[in-house]
């Protein structure tokens, strides 16, 4: 597979194009020649082919090959909504979230997590882990960013309309139904999905409740204890059908 860089501006077939600060950044860290192939995607869905051009001192100038209209997307839109785990772990959920498909990503702020973020400090979050998607879908072979929501408190959040699609809380709660139920009885043209779950104390017994009460289905992983992140990527490559 050829270098794939992301370009946060649209792309055209059979065109000349100066790449955008950090795909030239990328291509250079790569020490890329004159004549190297690589293959350049805006998000907008399929990917190009290109080639480099001339590398300057701090650009690099390409020539836009044909499009492709290939995808590799989950079966199913699967969109997570998460409490968000501390330190690294948030970006390590992001990275691998969107390796497993996911259509898109809320960060919630919840009564048990530690981690609060508000203002520019929560934009420039926001902006990092929308870096860390791009990187993963650079590698993954994903031609399309997924979504990376505002930081918002919970309880905002639920207070919105959700999009019709079905909707899932992650529960410890006895009686609540396997996600490997909901992931196998789906149809060959399954809804679109959320799932919600808790940070590393997992959600209090009121958010839990008020969830529950706006129409999120409760659903176990099974009797053992996961982690606030493998908990959200083992559902989503569950109910994503990867």
């Amino acid at each position: 597979m050829t270098a794939r860089f992301h370009c946060a501006i649209a792309l055209t077939a059979d065109s000349a194009l100066t790449l955008p600060p950090g795909a030239a950044r990328h291509v250079q860290v790569l020490r890329m020649q004159p004549g190297d192939a690589l293959t350049l995607f805006d998000g907008s869905g399929g990917e190009y082919a290109a080639t480099v051009e001339r590398m300057g001192r701090s650009e690099v100038a390409v020539q836009v090959g044909a499009h492709s209209a290939i995808e590799r997307e989950a079966p199913r839109a699967v969109h997570l909504a998460v409490g968000m785990p501390a330190n690294e772990r948030m970006d390590w959920l992001v990275e691998k979230a969107t390796e497993l498909g996911v259509a898109s990503i809320q960060p919630l702020m919840t009564a048990h997590g530690v981690l609060r973020l508000m203002g520019e400090r929560a934009d420039k979050k926001r902006a990092h882990w929308e870096a860390v998607a791009i990187a993963a879908c650079e590698q993954c072979g994903r031609n399309r960013v997924p979504v990376i929501h505002p930081v918002q408190p919970l309880a905002g959040w639920l207070a919105k309309p959700v999009a019709d699609s079905e909707r899932f809380i992650l529960s410890l709660a006895d009686g609540t139904r396997p996600v490997a139920d909901i992931a196998h009885g789906a149809s060959s043209e399954p809804r679109d999905a959320w799932v919600l779950s808790g940070p590393e104390g997992g959600l209090s017994a009121t958010e839990e409740q008020d969830a529950i009460a706006r129409g999120f289905a409760p659903l176990t992983l099974g009797p053992r204890v996961l982690r606030a992140e493998t908990a959200a990527l083992a559902a989503l490559a569950l109910l994503a059908g990867q």
